[in-house]
């Protein structure tokens, strides 16, 4: 594949959450800073205002993994797939797209997971006194698995009486309780994606 750099050797490069699918900068790469990226598996952009190339994160700390990088159909675009360690914008926000212009309603996606799971990640490290999510993980596996247990039977039960508010509702306590396991037996959610996404593709 060749890739289409403008007159200015330069191509828009959209950086999006591996995880989370939220976008979290538009940037630009030129040829060299796109090949650092392919061998160092992290981003390297062209700063347009200072005009040099730099490694996103290396002075932040909030360096980016890539996991795949994808041209348009014009190739004269990018999407480039990244674990970030870090918010990616220098406000500290999680993505640089945090300035609403124009809003309406929205439903919730599967980032609403990926934000659960983070919070589930720093009670585990921090362990606050009087949170439900640390009494669960100082009583452990067993009592975790209990209440996945309880919560699964429970999202029976609501199918069964075709109650789509309690459904939605006991769906949630299972997956908060699901997040709770992986995070207590260190297993990413990224990885239970991944299974399905494979099986999905065969």
């Amino acid at each position: 594949m060749t890739i289409r750099f403008d007159e200015n050797g330069l191509v828009p490069v959209i950086l999006q959450d591996a995880n989370s699918k939220k976008v979290l900068t538009l940037a630009y790469m030129n040829e060299e800073s796109y090949n650092k990226t392919l061998e160092t598996k992290e981003t390297w952009l062209y700063s347009r205002s200072r005009q040099e190339l730099w490694h996103k994160g290396a002075t932040s700390g909030n360096t980016q993994q890539v996991v795949s990088i994808t041209a348009d159909c014009d190739q004269d675009a990018l999407l480039v797939s990244v674990i970030p360690n870090g918010p990616a914008c220098h406000t500290g926000a999680e993505s640089c797209f945090h300035e609403p212009l124009v809003t309406g309603e929205q439903k919730a996606t599967v980032e609403a997971i990926s934000s659960l799971e983070k919070v589930i990640k720093e009670r585990y490290v921090s362990r606050p006194e009087g949170a439900y999510t640390t009494y669960l993980f100082e009583k452990g596996v067993d009592k975790i698995g209990k209440k996945i247990g309880e919560e699964a039977t429970e999202v029976v039960i609501a199918a069964k009486n075709n109650d789509a508010q309690e459904l939605s509702m006991e769906a949630a306590d299972l997956i908060y309780h699901l997040l709770v396991m992986l995070e207590n037996q260190q297993v990413p959610f990224s990885d239970v994606l991944q299974i399905l996404k494979t099986r999905a593709e065969k």
